[in-house]
């Protein structure tokens, strides 16, 4: 179908009707099924609920194209707006495309849009990710001078394929560090006489791999930790998060937050691993993961798939987790690109 068939037009995400909202879930989950083909689609009330709970200092400015008489979202674009004393330089943006209506120029007048907004929201530097099932991403980052920042891994572990007495192995090793260390588990809510404690740990995720990234760290206040929380469980998902604390100190050692949808029962997530440095090369990390999987097998026995994401350049949980006999997924790279740049392009 022709360029002259489609309208772009705004969609306001917290605020949108029930015919975009359907619209824009169809569009999602087609996109969803070249990146992850194995995987259900996302139920319409789960998008919903995750547009109308984002946390107040998250704005997503949206632009999608209608295909004629607005049948059918068929792409996509927005931008990703982090209002917090960090960042202020840069945002997050994303564009999908349909198939059967990409080569005909949509994601560059999507970009045009997006690139305008930042602009106006004075961002000098725009970043998003690409993988390798959707090989024209890469392509289109290339063609617009954007650069690789940071090359990473969805890694997965077959549960079917966990060797037999490795976590109980690895959770007597754990038990052994019991006088010095606590092992202990959240289920759903942080507690809230610990939230400035979960406010520092969770300064872990800055001590994750960058690569070249253009980033700063970024340190949530416990409000905004508890509106991120919102927004998780808003959209269905239950969260476990394992912690170590040092007896003798009180203090926060590491901690592992995971998370699972029964929309997707099949596969649960691990989203962040961390044990602060004066604490490593002691095993916590193992410990925290065995603890994991062994909640898992005896409690969650539909889960066939565990997923996580990491830096290629982690080597250190790369190890622990190819001892568990997680496996490359599938490819991401983070790629950054000056406003300037993206100009360059456009005004070709």
């Amino acid at each position: 179908m022709s360029k002259t068939s489609t309208q772009i037009q705004p969609i306001h995400v917290r605020e949108a009707s029930q015919e975009e909202y359907a619209a824009l879930n169809k569009h999602t989950n087609r996109i969803r099924l070249e990146r992850l083909p194995n995987d259900p689609p996302i139920p319409l009330q789960e998008t919903i609920n995750n547009m109308q709970s984002l946390p107040p200092f998250v704005d997503v400015p949206m632009w999608v194209v209608w295909a004629a008489e607005r049948s059918e979202i068929v792409a996509a674009g927005n931008l990703v707006l982090i209002r917090m004393e960090e960042n202020q330089h840069m945002a997050n943006f994303d564009i999908s495309v349909a198939a059967d209506y990409r080569r005909q120029g949509l994601a560059r007048q999507l970009l045009g849009l997006l690139t305008a907004t930042a602009q106006k929201e004075n961002r000098r530097l725009l970043m998003t990710n690409t993988v390798d099932r959707l090989p024209g991403g890469q392509a289109f980052m290339n063609r617009i001078g954007a650069k690789k920042g940071l090359e990473a891994h969805t890694n997965q572990l077959s549960m079917a394929d966990l060797k037999p007495g490795l976590i109980d192995d690895w959770l007597a090793r754990g038990e052994a560090l019991n006088e010095e260390f606590e092992l202990d588990l959240w289920e759903g809510s942080y507690p809230e006489d610990k939230i400035q404690a979960i406010v520092e740990l969770y300064d872990l995720t800055n001590q994750q791999p960058l690569g070249d990234l253009d980033v700063e760290d970024v340190h949530m206040t416990a409000e905004q930790l508890c509106q991120v929380e919102q927004n998780i469980f808003a959209r269905g998902y239950q969260r476990w998060t394992f912690h170590v604390v040092e007896r003798a100190s009180g203090k926060f050692a590491g901690y592992t937050e995971n998370i699972w949808n029964p929309n997707r029962p099949e596969v649960h997530l691990v989203e962040m691993t961390g044990v602060f440095p004066e604490y490593r090369g002691k095993g916590l990390g193992r410990w925290l993961k065995a603890a994991m999987l062994d909640k898992i097998i005896k409690e969650r026995p539909e889960v066939n798939y565990v997923r996580t994401g990491n830096a290629d350049s982690n080597a250190a949980m790369l190890k622990i987790n190819h001892d568990l006999g997680f496996k490359p997924y599938m490819a991401e790279t983070i790629w950054q690109v000056e406003i300037e740049k993206i100009l360059e392009y456009l005004n070709q």
